[in-house]
């Protein structure tokens, strides 16, 4: 099991010093959330909170996510960056695949690409992007990302997308992973033909066991069931080293930790020194007894 600190939409002066300390507390990675706009009206539920209610990132601080990425990976040394998730089909491919490969060229690879569908149609309407189909061009962004970063020449000629033979430099010394956020049926299937598979941390023990159970199934279907494959599962609060035990069970790899509920409406208050003694008291109870 790896853990990956997951504080966000907190005081933009604290991701920093955060990052460090949780690189010197023997976590394995930090992961970033990702926002565009908050639209000033809505009658879009989002779908990780108990009401739908979104009313949480009102006013909260959002550091673009590839720029967000490339500060926490020069400020340390061996961090992961995991982007939790990308809403990748509101974004040119061409230009998210560059921002991918230059940051895991600066950083030696600590880059993973989480990416998802954003849930709300607002996204799509202010970067002038269809609604419509947008898993088929999700799954077309997705392709050319993954072509792009892969060095050479490459070339792409879809439904939505036209693009003649072109390369990028730099791009990663290893493949990028790109991991799959989302709870539909459509998202297991892109886990399992991808890297990999982020759950937001709703849900029960029993409802993610047989999500990861149905992706493992399609990973089987597709053939992929001996690539190299890996589930975060977000935990938010207090846990124990029994509880981590049961996700490591399940097949849970990446566990993203919060000490407190991201989905809150109020504004975090809580001193930076109190984040770093918590994720301290983490690292002794739980990181260094497994």
């Amino acid at each position: 099991m790896r853990f990956h600190y997951a504080e966000a939409m907190t005081a933009v002066s604290n991701y920093i010093p955060l990052a460090q300390a949780a690189e010197a507390n023997g976590y394995a990675g930090y992961v970033i959330p990702d926002s565009l706009i908050y639209p000033k009206a809505s009658d879009t539920e989002y779908s990780y909170t108990e009401d739908g209610g979104r009313e949480f990132l009102e006013n909260k601080p959002f550091i673009e996510s590839f720029i967000m990425a490339t500060a926490i990976g020069i400020a340390t040394t061996k961090l992961e960056m995991t982007t939790n998730v990308v809403k990748l089909p509101v974004r040119p491919p061409l230009y998210s695949a560059k921002l991918a490969s230059s940051i895991a060229a600066l950083t030696n690879n600590r880059f993973n690409l989480g990416v998802g569908l954003s849930v709300w149609p607002e996204d799509y309407k202010a970067m002038g992007v269809d609604f419509a189909k947008r898993g088929k061009r999700f799954d077309e962004c997705i392709d050319i990302v993954r072509g792009l970063c892969a060095g050479g020449y490459f070339e792409y000629h879809g439904e939505f997308y036209d693009l003649d033979p072109v390369k990028l430099n730099p791009v990663p010394t290893k493949p990028l992973p790109i991991l799959i956020g989302g709870f539909s049926d459509a998202a297991f299937k892109r886990a399992a033909r991808n890297d990999g598979f982020m759950h937001a941390g709703n849900g029960t023990r029993e409802e993610m066991a047989a999500m990861l159970a149905k992706i493992q199934q399609y990973r089987v279907e597709y053939g992929t069931q001996d690539k190299p494959f890996r589930i975060f599962a977000t935990a938010m609060g207090e846990m124990t080293l029994d509880l981590v035990k049961h996700y490591q069970d399940i097949g849970v790899t990446d566990m993203p930790i919060a000490f407190r509920s991201l989905y809150a409406v109020e504004e975090d208050t809580q001193p930076l020194q109190q984040k770093i003694d918590d994720l301290s008291r983490f690292a002794d109870q739980v990181i260094a007894k497994l």
